[in-house]
């Protein structure tokens, strides 16, 4: 097993990551860090997450898509694997970056010690959060883990209304 990374993007206050299936905010510089942190690496994913993609971002990367759904059907079968079950990744060389949804963060944060992260990519919205419909997804139920299991190795650096700094499990 190689490095297992966690990108997300949280807003500041409660530690949102989504609404419904969307991203409540619209931040260019929040796209373009994620893809060029990912770029040319397998990239593990909820289904809602893979579905919120764009086709720009799923036509060119390496993805594991985790559904309960054993039927599911990926969109490009020759870059994306369907997988049901985290420990389908055990056997897994090259380096994870995890980018949700919150379910798939959870899993592995509080799971198997081999498959938890690394390194954590925190990145802070601090922007307006745009009207959304659906359920509110927050990932703050988290942060007490991250707290306590790792630690912070850069300070926030700032791009348009996004912090991001790095965490190292201790």
């Amino acid at each position: 097993m190689g490095m297992v990374v966690c990108i997300w993007c949280r807003s500041k206050e409660d530690s949102i990551i989504g609404i419904g299936n969307d991203i409540p905010w619209d931040e260019i510089e929040d796209k373009k860090n994620f893809c060029d942190i990912v770029k040319d690496n397998l990239v593990v994913m909820g289904r809602k997450t893979y579905e919120s993609m764009s086709d720009d971002f799923i036509n060119t990367n390496k993805i594991f898509v985790m559904s309960n759904n054993k039927e599911y059907e990926v969109k490009n079968k020759k870059l994306h694997t369907l997988i049901t079950k985290q420990n389908e990744l055990k056997d897994v060389e090259e380096d994870l970056y995890v980018s949700g949804g919150s379910y798939v963060y959870e899993l592995f944060l509080t799971g198997k010690e081999a498959l938890k992260p690394h390194i954590i990519v925190d990145c802070v919205y601090e922007g307006e959060l745009l009207k959304k419909e659906g359920k509110v997804i927050k990932i703050d139920n988290l942060m007490g883990e991250v707290e306590k299991k790792y630690r912070r190795v850069t300070p926030f650096y700032k791009k348009g209304n996004v912090l991001s700094s790095v965490l190292i499990r201790m």
